[in-house]
């Protein structure tokens, strides 16, 4: 019984004693908690102010070939054409032939006839009737004055036949056979003269008549001016088709070949002190499958001003282009067809270049956002030649560097990345 009392008072004091401990055990377990809860809270907190890294496209510095071009929109245009105007004023017949028709030297392309003669009122009519009856009666009258000066002749030789006979006799003085020479040469030029009226009034009634052939249905026109080719090739364009009046001068077809094909493209004055005669040039979007081979032939040496599609006023020449590629390969285009044009400016085999859409500018130099273990840093480059895809590198850079491709307004420098 003692001992059992005994061993239970030792437990009591055992668990008196414990107690304490736990506390301190649970306490001390509290404060940890809290302490890691702290510690989560303010690893959020500053997890949340810390910027999150940016998702950029990662792109790479290369060596490599590299091709600067102008880059413009061009129209084919036969080299040698030729436009057949009217040289005179006249009656144009309807031309029957079409564009694309085939031509030969001295084929028949415009026949020009006659003006018709203008209608006549009323009152014009009776005028000219009268005029006619008038020309008519002036002929008759030059027909009888020529008979009248024919007998005057017949009889005045005569007469100077017979006198010259009487003189040879001597039963008259020689100063009457001069008497009989003169009357028979005036005699002879009073009917020259009537000749000669009666030729005017032939005029006088034909042209009277003429003005009456209008309307009587009687003026036929004979007369016709033919134009003709003056080369071998194709109907390009027929300017006036229909029947009609036309001036001096005025165009009426055209005629090329359009197998001598050439590329105008106008390009800005400030890109076309750059291009080089020879120069290469590829002909793209022109409807084929693949690109043409081509070569500067002329830079024109004058500019004029042209606007724009927004409406900006711009400085522009043509650039003459000849195609280098077989005929076979662009027998289908034709004269005034739309085609792009690339013509290098630049070229190298080997060249440190970056996107362009990489470089930008930053305190008036180019830069780039290079990237070094996931931060992207500002880095100053000095740029060379430029094309639309690429820029060329001189320095600040080196073959592998990594560069941010397309920098947003959100990036900046020393601010973290991700690739896309």
């Amino acid at each position: 019984m003692d001992e059992t009392a005994h061993v239970q008072r030792l437990r009591r004091v055992g668990s008196a004693q414990a107690r304490p401990a736990q506390r301190v055990w649970a306490q001390r377990l509290r404060r940890a908690g809290m302490l890691l809860i702290a510690l989560v809270v303010l690893f959020t907190i500053v997890k949340a102010w810390m910027p999150a890294p940016v998702a950029v496209e990662i792109m790479e510095a290369k060596r490599g070939p590299m091709l600067v071009t102008v880059d413009e929109e061009g129209r084919t245009r036969v080299k040698d054409r030729y436009v057949v105007s009217a040289p005179l004023l006249g009656n144009l017949a309807r031309i029957e032939l079409r564009p694309g028709d085939t031509v030969e030297p001295g084929t028949v392309v415009a026949r020009l006839v006659p003006l018709a003669p203008p209608l006549l009122d009323a009152r014009s009519r009776v005028e000219a009737e009268a005029r006619v009856a008038a020309a008519a009666a002036a002929r008759k009258q030059g027909y009888a004055s020529i008979d009248r000066a024919r007998t005057a002749l017949a009889f005045a030789e005569n007469e100077l036949t017979r006198q010259r006979g009487l003189s040879t006799s001597g039963a008259i003085a020689p100063s009457v056979v001069e008497r009989a020479e003169l009357e028979a040469r005036t005699m002879r030029e009073n009917l020259a003269s009537a000749e000669f009226g009666a030729r005017v009034a032939d005029h006088d009634l034909q042209m009277a008549q003429a003005v009456l052939g209008r309307l009587g249905g009687s003026h036929v026109q004979d007369d016709q001016l033919d134009l003709t080719a003056s080369v071998r090739g194709r109907v390009l364009r027929v300017i006036q088709q229909s029947e009609g009046v036309v001036q001096p001068g005025t165009p009426l077809l055209e005629i090329g070949d359009p197998a001598a094909l050439e590329i105008v493209v106008a390009v800005l004055t400030s890109d076309a002190v750059h291009i080089e005669p020879r120069a290469r040039v590829q002909i793209e979007r022109w409807g084929g499958s693949k690109p043409l081979a081509a070569h500067v032939r002329l830079i024109e040496p004058s500019a004029d001003t042209r606007v724009s599609a927004l409406g900006v006023e711009e400085q522009r020449v043509n650039v003459l282009v000849d195609l280098d590629a077989p005929q076979a390969q662009w027998a289908r285009l034709g004269d005034g067809y739309r085609v792009e044009a690339r013509i290098a400016v630049w070229e190298s085999k080997d060249t440190l270049s970056v996107p362009a859409s990489a470089v930008f500018r930053r305190t008036g130099s180019w830069a780039v956002f290079k990237v070094n273990d996931g931060v992207a840093r500002v880095v100053s480059i000095d740029v060379g030649e430029r094309s639309p895809e690429l820029v060329e590198i001189k320095s600040g850079l080196q073959a592998g560097d990594r560069v941010v491709g397309h920098p947003s307004e959100r990036l900046a420098d020393g601010m973290a990345v991700v690739p896309l």
